[in-house]
């Protein structure tokens, strides 16, 4: 249950947002005088399912008004205890799904590039260097969970649902930003120690596979629904699932003590994770129908999702093509 709190102008608007509020069939609502005497404050507690639409007619109705704002605030809990009859909705199948601004929100902080973000990765690099050099796993899983760099894949494949191109450019840059300097500060660290390549953790980062590709898509759709559901806290699950860096910390690894196939087998594994959760995020996005709420802008969104789409699948297909390619060259030298 979510409470949504409208601060407008008392116009004529007021009656027409009274009606919309009305047919979204809210637990309740009420509506407060405020000081000003041209101002009214409407508080709606919200069913889960109806949030999205009345929210939409919402917008609808004020955008040609100035002067207000919509404030969205969960409840955890209410008394007296709401009963069945109040608390369940006309479709009880429907399913949970946070609200576009609510998604909107979480996303966009984590896709963000600032000072935290760089600090973050650097330190998450720092881990993940040593922790595979030294064939420690806690290190790794440790540099999983702390690395940032989900957030921004998370924020193009948004930014593309809803065909938001300051989200999605922003977030291409931020993720652009976050890989290239985790590669900088492994080749810099290659540098400072010497680089085991005895080390199982750091050796098996350049081992791709295909079954790499499917638990990085069942990651990237667990991260897409978990966002689409408001469970944000799922996330710490999916980031050691995902294992972005770590590969891109091996990549550094290897180019600074000169292993050039090693370091181009790790940039491969990192290239595949990053384009499979792309994928799985966009599919599972789409899927949960978030997209703009104006229909042309729901067309322009279309058209940047299946171009993702399209660039995903052929970049995980050439990304195929080259894992068939190792392997056959392995195997022939072997033989």
């Amino acid at each position: 249950m979510r409470r949504l709190d409208i601060h407008l102008r008392d116009t004529d608007t007021f009656d027409t947002v009274i009606r919309a509020i009305r047919a979204a069939d809210p637990i309740d609502y009420y509506v407060i005088p405020l000081e000003q005497r041209d101002r009214k404050l409407i508080n709606v507690f919200l069913r889960d399912e109806s949030g999205q639409a009345l929210m939409d007619n919402l917008y609808t109705c004020l955008e040609d008004e100035t002067e207000w704002r919509i404030s969205l605030i969960p409840i955890e809990a209410t008394a007296p205890k709401l009963t069945e009859a109040q608390s369940s909705s006309q479709n009880p199948k429907q399913r949970t799904q946070a609200l576009r601004e609510e998604i909107f929100n979480d996303i966009s902080l984590g896709a963000t590039l600032d000072r935290d973000f760089l600090i973050l990765v650097a330190l998450s690099t720092i881990v993940a260097a040593i922790g595979l050099n030294s064939d420690s796993v806690a290190g790794v899983i440790g540099a999983m969970v702390i690395a940032p760099l989900l957030g921004p894949i998370l924020g193009f494949a948004f930014g593309a649902a809803l065909g938001d191109r300051t989200l999605l450019y922003g977030s291409t840059r931020t993720l652009v930003v976050g890989i290239a300097l985790a590669l900088l500060c492994s080749v810099l660290i290659s540098f400072m120690i010497p680089v085991d390549l005895q080390s199982r953790e750091l050796i098996s980062r350049a081992e791709v596979r295909l079954d790499g590709m499917a638990l990085a898509i069942a990651a990237g759709c667990a991260a897409a629904l978990s966002m689409a559901r408001g469970q944000g806290a799922v996330l710490v699950g999916v980031m050691v699932a995902a294992a972005l860096l770590p590969p891109g910390a091996a990549v550094g690894l290897f180019l600074g003590s000169g292993e050039w196939e090693l370091a181009l087998r790790a940039a491969l594994l990192l290239a595949l994770n990053v384009a499979s959760l792309v994928f799985a995020a966009l599919v599972v996005f789409r899927l949960r129908k978030i997209r703009p709420r104006q229909w042309l802008e729901r067309q322009d969104a279309t058209r940047a999702v299946f171009l993702n789409l399209g660039l995903s699948v052929g970049f995980l297909t050439l990304c195929i093509a080259l894992i068939i390619i190792l392997d056959l060259g392995a195997r022939i030298s072997i033989g």
